[in-house]
């Protein structure tokens, strides 16, 4: 099967020549070979009304069933690309530096407070080190637990994803470990919300076990997560991500952490009901496919 490939302007690039069962990964190791570009930097779509830009293809249905022999497609560089694990990586090691370096920078960032004879009280303390342990559980899980069905992103993400977690770690750091910072409460109200938090780590983890053994290793195969709060949500790992948070700030009482725990959950529920539509929409009990279960709310349980 032959493909005419035009650029997002119609201008005409080439001719692949590909085997009739082809996928898109064929089409895209097709494009390499033909232009030299690498298939991280490819996506094509389809023709739509007037020539325009149609429905992007992707999946690994034989494009036969999208386009005919001679017909034309649209190619489009993506720019300069990242492997999502290495963008996790990168953006996750910035926080994990906040508490130690801050916490060594005491005596220089608080020298008008004493800060060299100050030492942490035990709710600074126990902040410290759960905030530290989150962000290495983060580093540990992209490497042995998640599975990236996307494997690419644009280069410049890195930048902006560090840079937002690393700018809201050292803003949470600075005002935690300040000098004059006073517990909310005792230290068995540090200890309550403390233990939370660990609970909630422990069922984000498990959260993400459950998605990564929904796919096969090297597949794209899709599957309706089950068992534990899959059950009650949709997006679980967000539900109780949102609560590590909260009780982190609960525990903390500091005006930084309630402000990155809102913006954060505000983007975690724009993803949470993207993930859920798309679910229903995928898993609609037809052609031989599983019914999305209409009990399952969103990202609160029972509520939305």
């Amino acid at each position: 099967m032959k493909l005419t490939v035009t650029s997002v302007r119609g201008k005409e690039i080439g001719t692949v020549d590909i085997a009739d069962n082809a996928t898109l990964n064929d089409l895209k190791v097709a494009y390499k070979n033909l232009k030299r570009t690498g298939v991280e930097r490819q996506a094509f779509y389809l023709v739509g009304e007037n020539g325009a830009r149609g429905a992007v293809i992707k999946g690994d249905v034989p494009l036969n069933t999208l386009v005919k022999n001679g017909d034309k497609i649209i190619f489009k560089d993506l720019g300069p690309q990242v492997g999502y694990r290495t963008v996790f990586l990168v953006e996750y090691f910035g926080p994990l530096t906040a508490f130690p370096i801050i916490y060594a920078l005491r005596p220089y960032l608080y020298s008008s407070y004493d800060a060299k004879n100050a030492s942490l009280n035990y709710t600074q303390t126990v902040a410290m080190l759960l905030f530290i342990v989150h962000f290495l559980k983060r580093e540990f899980e992209t490497i042995f637990v998640h599975k990236f069905s996307n494997g690419y992103m644009p280069l410049l993400n890195i930048f902006k994803n560090t840079g937002y977690y690393t700018a809201c770690a050292y803003y949470i750091a600075y005002y935690t470990l300040h000098p004059l910072y006073v517990a909310p409460g005792s230290d068995n109200w540090t200890n309550i919300f403390a233990g939370l938090v660990v609970l909630m780590m422990i069922c984000n983890l498990i959260c993400h076990i459950i998605l990564s053994n929904l796919r096969p290793r090297g597949t794209t195969v899709r599957r309706i997560p089950k068992g534990f709060l899959f059950n009650l949500v949709s997006c679980p790992n967000y539900t109780v991500e949102i609560s590590e948070w909260f009780f982190f700030s609960l525990m903390t009482m500091t005006v930084a952490s309630f402000l990155f725990t809102l913006v954060g959950g505000g983007q975690m529920l724009v993803w949470a009901i993207k993930k859920h539509i798309n679910y229903r929409k995928e898993f609609n009990g037809k052609d031989g496919k599983e019914l999305y279960p209409r009990s399952r709310k969103i990202i609160i349980p029972f509520l939305y």
